[in-house]
Parts: structure tokens; sequence; C-alpha cells
């Protein structure tokens, strides 16, 4: 069951427009992946099939998107804290290639938080559950209006 809201938004903070590379419904060269909140688990999930354009070795997906797509898994569960929360640092394990054309899984999910520092973690899993990618990640929450103010309304 879908959990609003979307994107890079929270429920205190509504951006004007989304066109985030990965969530993005308003970029129209993204990838448009829509992310749900599993409430039982507390993670955020994204079903999806990665297309040609995202070739790396053949027929698989590239590492930068790979990367890209976890942070955006990591970066969704700073929602349930209701804050808004920048990349500081993150960790990648490839550990199979990540296939195209194939349905793939990725979930996020929140592992601590100490004060404005999240960290978090991501896997994306194949259709028998394997372990494809794996990333833990440090987000710092910041003050959007401080630091985005003319991109925040009001």
């Amino acid at each position: 069951m879908p959990s609003k809201p979307q994107g890079h938004e929270t429920r205190y903070h509504k951006m004007q427009k989304n066109n985030c590379f990965v969530c993005g419904q308003n970029n129209p060269e993204g990838m448009r992946l829509k992310f749900i909140l599993d409430e039982a688990s507390q993670t955020f999930v994204c079903r999806f099939r990665l297309s040609k354009r995202y070739t790396g070795p053949p027929g698989h997906c590239h590492g930068g998107i790979i990367a890209s797509i976890l942070d955006d898994a990591m970066g969704k569960v700073n929602k349930l804290r209701h804050v808004v929360a920048l990349t500081r640092e993150m960790t990648v394990e490839y550990l199979k290639p990540v296939p195209l054309h194939k349905p793939l899984r990725v979930e996020g999910r929140e592992i601590e938080v100490r004060g404005t520092k999240h960290i978090n973690a991501a896997e994306i899993l194949n259709e028998k559950n394997e372990v494809l990618a794996r990333s833990r990640g440090i987000f710092i929450a910041i003050d959007p209006e401080k630091m985005f103010a003319k991109y925040v309304e009001r």
C-alpha cells in the first residue's frame, strides 16, 4: 500500500518539483522509480526493471546507476524521522552483476540515528531474493529552508 509523501518531500517540507534522477516524476530523462513504505518492516521498497539505457557490462547495469538507486533507497528512509538529510558518505558492495530487463527490488532501512546523523542501508535483490548489491550510508539532517530556500514551497 503506497504511503505519501513521494519523492524527496516529507510531511513538513513540500518540494515545488521533483527532478531527482532516480525518483523524480518531473524528470523526463530520469528513472522515475516509485518507492513505497512497507509499514510492517519500516523499509522503503521499489520494484523495477532496468532497460538497456542503463548498460554497463553487456546485459548488466552500470555500477554508477546501481549506486544511485541504493543512495535513493537509503535517502527515503530519512522520511521515517520527518527530516531532509543529505548523503555524507556511502559504501557499495557489488556482489553479483545486476541484470537488465529482469524483475528487481531495492529495499532501504534505518540502522541507527545519532542526533543529525542517520545511518541507513539498502540492498538490490533479484526475483530469487539474492542480494546483488548492498550499501551503507551516513546522512546528515539539514534545514531545507536554509539550504534550499528557493526550492521549498511556503
